[in-house]
């Protein structure tokens, strides 16, 4: 069993460190051309002009480095700092920022941005399987991000529209203690809701939403259906609730 690295281990600190660390972990066997995947062909590649960590394959006469074929490639952030912010981005129970990331890699915002949608990105499931199943709970709500576009009014010049038409649309569907899946969409309507939850999520779960229209005819499709009224003032009734998707949209919203 690997024992945990510690933030003091010098592979989240020295860029030298981080390198071999990678290569050893990605290479157990030895360096391997990304482009070929031969082994015995492939040798370092000295010199100064090409600084540490490049190799070179005979078979395909080709050089690359640890970074080829990874997230961090064609990257100028310090490996070290990728590390680091693997280690931050997966141990952070309650997400984090990328003006944190920023702070902490001491690495510009931009930078930072960039990084952690590459490390996002790199988790995504490539083939995702349905969400719940028969006796597993899975809520699904919708939220808006990002600003309110403006508009001219005569006499007061430009003002924020009010509503939220202008900004992104996103629906959420979160397994209780499991898997959160979220969509981009156009619209909120009954059809793009219909595609989005009986696309992700297994017909045998038991459903929880708001009280909103377009969920009725929806959840008559699952095991069971559980409605909570926030209009009413009410946040919970026994086991219905949508606490869980809506506590994922307050850490979801903090890691700008």
């Amino acid at each position: 069993m690997t024992t945990p690295l510690e933030l003091s281990d010098p592979i989240y600190h020295d860029e030298e460190a981080a390198r071999r660390h990678l290569e050893a972990t990605r290479w157990p066997n030895g360096a391997q051309c990304p482009w070929c995947g031969m082994i015995d062909t492939v040798s370092p590649l000295g010199g100064e002009s090409m600084g540490p960590g490049w190799y070179y394959c005979s078979a395909c006469k080709d050089k690359f480095t640890v970074r080829m074929g990874a997230v961090y490639e064609r990257s100028h952030i310090p490996l070290h700092k990728w590390l680091m912010a693997f280690r931050l981005m997966a141990s952070s129970k309650k997400g984090i920022s990328a003006h944190q990331l920023h702070r902490t890699l001491n690495i510009t915002y931009k930078s930072a941005w960039f990084l952690a949608h590459r490390i996002r990105e790199a988790m995504k499931e490539t083939d995702p399987a349905p969400l719940g199943g028969k006796d597993v709970v899975v809520e699904v709500d919708e939220t808006f991000i990002g600003p309110q576009g403006y508009e001219f009014v005569n006499g007061k010049g430009w003002m924020q529209k009010r509503g939220g038409g202008d900004k992104h649309k996103v629906v959420t569907l979160v397994e209780r203690n499991g898997r959160a899946r979220s969509i981009k969409v156009e619209r909120l309507t009954a059809a793009d809701m219909r595609a989005v939850v009986f696309g992700n999520a297994s017909t045998d779960s038991t459903l929880m939403t708001d009280e909103a229209n377009y969920d009725r005819n929806i959840g008559k499709k699952f095991a069971r259906h559980g409605a909570i009224k926030h209009r009413e003032k009410e946040y919970a009734r026994g086991d219905v609730n949508t606490n869980t998707v809506e506590g994922f949209f307050s850490i979801f919203k903090r890691g700008t």
